[in-house]
C-alpha cells in the first residue's frame, strides 16, 4: 500500500522540466521597450533520462513585453533528440504525460510539451501546443526520438 501512495504522490505534485534559456535572436525592432525576439531553450525530460528537447518561441516585445504583460503569440517548433542512454522502461511510462511548460501570456495561455510513448514502433514522441482556457490554438509541433541503444556518440 505505502509503494501505491508515494507512486501517486510523486504524479500529483510532479512538476514539467524547466528550461535552460540558450539564446535569443531580434526579429522586430521596437523604439519603445524590448525587441520581438525567437529564443530557444532546452530542457531534458527528467523522467526518461538521455532525452532533450529543444522548443524555440517567439516573444513579444515593446513595453508590455518588458514589464511581462504580452501575450506571446503561438508560434514555435521543438527538436528532440537523444544526449545518452535512455534509462526508462516504456512499459512503465504513462501514455501521455506533460514534460514542459511555460506561460505565453499573464492570463491562461501557455505552451506545453506532452511526451507520447509509440510502444509499437518503441518511439518517444513530443508534442507541443499552445492552449488558452477559453480559445485554444490549433498551433502546434512534433518531434520524435527512437529509443535505441546508446553507442556513446
Amino acid at each position: 500500500m505505502k509503494p501505491i501512495l508515494a507512486t501517486a504522490l510523486l504524479a500529483l505534485f510532479a512538476t514539467p522540466a524547466l528550461a535552460d534559456d540558450i539564446d535569443c535572436v531580434s526579429t522586430t525592432f521596437r523604439v519603445m521597450g524590448t525587441n520581438d525576439k525567437v529564443c530557444v531553450s532546452a530542457f531534458d525530460d527528467t523522467a526518461v533520462g538521455g532525452v532533450t528537447c529543444y522548443i524555440a518561441q517567439a516573444r513579444t516585445g515593446g513595453m508590455s513585453g518588458m514589464v511581462g504583460l504580452a501575450e506571446d503569440p503561438s508560434r514555435f517548433s521543438l527538436s528532440c533528440i537523444q544526449t545518452g542512454p535512455i534509462t526508462a522502461d516504456l512499459a512503465k511510462l504513462r501514455d501521455r504525460e506533460k514534460v514542459y511548460s511555460e506561460k505565453t501570456s499573464v492570463f491562461f495561455k501557455h505552451t506545453k510539451v506532452y511526451r507520447i510513448v509509440d510502444a509499437k514502433r518503441k518511439t518517444l514522441v513530443y508534442l507541443a501546443i499552445s492552449d488558452k482556457i477559453i480559445d485554444g490554438s490549433p498551433f502546434n509541433a512534433v518531434a520524435s526520438v527512437p529509443v535505441t541503444p546508446w553507442s556513446g556518440h
